[in-house]
């Protein structure tokens, strides 16, 4: 890579027809043009919730699995839908309860006769075998078939049978959960949790919302939306966000941030060693720093700024925080501790 004004900086395997590195700049448009079209898109469906809608987007790019939690209603199931609708890519909805086993979710082999009269054992994929995969309600599947989920996730890969099955690339894991009703739920264990790139919250609709939903839904025809990315184009745009630089100094603060999350940790403020119990691991820092590429790159910029790691650090770092007892009873919400630190680290 060159850095000098007017010389080409391009992302790695990123060419032209001609087989000629692109500049980054040019790469940077042609990425802002797509995710642009992807959010107003995806706006024709949903209204308001652009946070969750921004979020859902971006974790799409850097290819991270997202957590969307909301009361019923709000656009979870929705958001998902459409999202797989904008782009061509494989899309499979798992509705999770109680009485779903691995097999379910994974797929299992049956016997077969073959033309000569033997027979034999075939593998029939489950549902996981997509590319976006809508696990809804996620916390009302049983703990086997949750671990089951966390394999694929992890790994991009699942075991049956002593043999591995490697998944369709891309690959995303979509859950929703009810923040609400928990009689008959399984609690995500902390280490799916942290599988989870981005945790988006879903708000309640205002007056004005909850009017352009009826006019959208009961006024007129389900809006009609337009394919606009594949597989190759996402992996591609992953190639380009992880292209943009981060400053020595911004990834420190990064770091640091990250850290002041650990109650035993120097830098921490007053209210994460009161009320956290475990800190965000270091997947919580990778989290944040792809989250500001993206958008950084979104606006078409080459460097990550202070906003951006700011703009993600909710979404990144939310249900990697582990509160203690305290916590828990004075009903401490995880968005305020960060809140805390981010004023904390920027003085």
């Amino acid at each position: 890579m060159h850095t000098a004004a007017g010389e080409n900086i391009s992302a790695p395997g990123t060419k032209d027809p001609m087989n000629e590195p692109i500049p980054l700049q040019q790469q940077l448009q042609g990425f802002c043009d797509d995710f642009e079209r992807l959010r107003r898109e995806l706006g024709k469906c949903v209204v308001g919730q652009e946070d969750a809608l921004e979020g859902l987007l971006t974790a799409l790019v850097t290819g991270g699995h997202v957590l969307l939690e909301g009361v019923p209603g709000v656009g979870k199931t929705l958001l998902v839908r459409s999202l797989a609708e904008l782009s061509e890519l494989a899309f499979q909805r798992i509705q999770f309860t109680p009485d779903l086993m691995p097999a379910d979710l994974l797929g299992t082999y049956v016997v077969m006769e073959t033309p000569q009269g033997r027979r034999t054992f075939q593998f029939h994929q489950g549902p996981i075998f997509a590319n976006i995969v809508l696990a809804d309600q996620i916390n009302r599947g049983m703990p086997k078939t949750q671990s089951a989920l966390l394999e694929a996730m992890e790994g991009q890969s699942i075991t049956v049978a002593r043999e591995t099955f490697r998944l369709p690339q891309p690959f995303f894991v979509m859950a929703t959960q009810n923040p609400l009703e928990m009689e008959g739920t399984f609690p995500l264990p902390e280490p799916q949790l942290d599988r989870f790139f981005f945790k988006l919250l879903l708000r309640p609709p205002t007056i004005d919302q909850l009017e352009a939903i009826l006019e959208r839904t009961t006024e007129a025809l389900p809006p009609m939306l337009s394919r606009i990315v594949d597989g190759p184009r996402l992996l591609e745009m992953r190639q380009i966000a992880r292209s943009v630089s981060i400053p020595g100094p911004l990834r420190r603060a990064a770091s640091g941030l990250v850290a002041a999350t650990q109650p035993d940790a120097d830098q921490a403020p007053e209210i994460v060693r009161r009320v956290v119990r475990y800190g965000c691991s270091p997947r919580g820092a990778q989290a944040l720093v792809l989250g500001a590429k993206v958008r950084a790159a979104a606006e078409g910029r080459r460097e990550v700024s202070p906003a951006d790691l700011r703009a993600v650090a909710h979404a990144a770092l939310r249900h990697r925080l582990i509160l203690n007892f305290e916590g828990l009873a004075e009903g401490v919400q995880p968005d305020a501790v960060i809140d805390e630190i981010l004023e904390t680290i920027s003085k």
